[in-house]
């Protein structure tokens, strides 16, 4: 593979590398576009459906007990039995990872489902970014074509990018979360993401036509319907420090106790699972029953429940929203330890409750709050500060760029207050259950395409012939071990 990016765009290779990623963007949005319509579907019919076919007239208050140790049944046996640990432990933080082989797809998917349909408080992107490289993955198995690794990975990216823009609704918020997440950068960063955005280009056609034909709707961050927002003021300067701060001391704290309660865990799935479904289930009747709003805005990712939770601020007291923040952010840390899923939607929802609490105090408008608070608890809990400012702008639609100063200073604090309070990440072993030659050859799932390797090291000239037995050096050709 040519090291000038101007070299590799020439290439037929490359342009095969285009078409293959476009055909194979439809089908993978397609089946994205079915796994969000199936957890929505699925959501209402547990927690609304069901009760009443049980002859409830309405959600009894212990309801999410019940359902959510099933929940964590489900996704503690995934995790326990099935190949490939269920994807990625979200307590370790958002990062791109190998994509999965095709044995890994049914336990991911499982673990996925029965995470974000029984209410824990966790997001899709990271399920769809799995499904998406491993579907793609699998379709190159199914054609028997003899493709390199790194073309594998580079297709597998191109899946992963389709999959989380029919989520996200947005190719290019899509490209920056792969992008920043996977490390991408270098004069071949733009030559390693034109595939994923072409898949992802394609793909929204997809699903904006499923839409079309099925009614089932379409997802968009953006929240329509919100207060106008004028320009920042100092005194909200002054404010974005303090929201950066606090959502580094919030987001750590919900990382930390992830991670304190992630050992339990791994040694024993499934009843871990179960007993991380009762607290939150837990925390949500506690909710529930304080303030007589609804045990759902503390279960799930907040994925539906931003909006609403924004539009109907006014209706909340301070003691309501305290409350919703400290269950919500309780509920995330304990489904960071033992679910599987992502860190997004929650961390966007915790950020925006802590927004709105902050409004009451004088000088911070309820658009900037939001979306302050939105972009520091991103950045907190993601590690991207670029996706962290455009997950703010893109939500909060017209208002978006008014704010996005203040969102830029908020994130930036957020992000180095985390940089100074967390001990430096040590480095980790692949979860098991990645075991497929090409994908274990491969870099990330959204990895750039590494610079031409050099020739292997030969050392220097021999004056002789080598010393015959063990001590032998390697012979011509011969990597050394790394």
């Amino acid at each position: 593979m040519p090291s000038d990016p101007r070299a590799l765009l020439r290439s037929r290779a490359y342009l095969r590398l285009l078409v293959v990623a476009a055909i194979l963007g439809a089908p993978v949005s397609a089946a994205a576009y079915g796994f969000l319509a199936l957890v929505n579907y699925l959501q209402p019919e547990i927690f609304i459906h069901l009760p009443h076919g049980l002859g409830f007239r309405g959600e009894p208050w212990w309801w999410p007990l019940p359902v959510l140790a099933v929940g964590g049944l489900l996704t503690g046996l995934a995790i326990r039995y099935l190949p490939g640990t269920g994807g990625a432990r979200p307590a370790e933080g958002f990062k791109v990872h190998k994509p999965p082989t095709p044995a890994d797809l049914p336990g991911i998917i499982l673990a996925a489902l029965a995470t974000l349909c029984f209410g824990a408080v966790l997001g899709p992107e990271a399920p769809l970014i799995a499904i998406g490289g491993g579907l793609v993955v699998l379709a190159l198995r199914a054609a028997r074509r003899n493709m390199p690794a790194q073309g594998v990975a580079e297709l597998a990216s191109a899946g992963s990018f389709a999959a989380i823009s029919t989520l996200f609704g947005s190719p290019i918020l899509g490209a920056f979360l792969l992008m920043e997440a996977s490390g991408l950068g270098g004069p071949m960063m733009g030559v390693v993401l034109v595939p994923g955005l072409l898949a992802a280009g394609v793909g929204s056609l997809v699903f904006v036509g499923l839409n079309a034909w099925t009614g089932l709707g379409t997802f968009s961050l953006a929240i329509p319907g919100l207060p106008p927002f004028g320009e920042p003021t100092i005194g909200e300067f002054g404010w974005a420090l303090v929201i950066g701060v606090a959502a580094a001391l919030l987001g750590s704290g919900i990382r930390w106790l992830g991670l304190l309660l992630q050992p339990y865990s791994i040694r024993r799935p499934p009843l871990a699972a179960v007993v991380a479904g009762l607290i939150v289930a837990g925390l949500a009747i506690a909710y529930a029953e304080g303030t007589g709003k609804a045990s759902s805005e503390v279960l799930f990712s907040g994925q539906s429940a931003l909006g609403p939770l924004i539009a109907n601020s006014a209706s909340y007291s301070v003691g309501a929203l305290a409350l919703l923040l400290a269950c919500k952010a309780l509920a995330y840390g304990v489904s960071l330890s033992s679910f599987r899923g992502g860190p997004t939607f929650p961390a966007l929802f915790v950020g925006a409750a802590g927004g709105i609490l902050m409004s009451h105090l004088p000088g911070l408008a309820l658009v900037a709050g939001v979306a302050m608070g939105i972009g520091a608890m991103s950045v907190v809990m993601l590690g991207l500060p670029l996706t962290s400012v455009l997950l703010a702008t893109v939500l909060l639609f017209s208002d978006g760029l008014r704010v996005m100063p203040l969102v830029i200073v908020a994130v930036v604090v957020a992000y180095v207050t985390v940089a100074r309070i967390q001990p430096p990440a040590q480095p980790e072993a692949e979860p098991a259950g990645h075991t497929d030659p090409a994908a274990a050859a491969a870099p990330g799932a959204a990895s750039a395409v590494p610079p031409q390797a050099g020739p292997p090291s030969q050392g220097p000239p021999s004056q002789g012939p080598p010393p015959a037995g063990p001590a032998s050096a390697p012979g011509p050709g011969t990597r050394p071990r790394d």
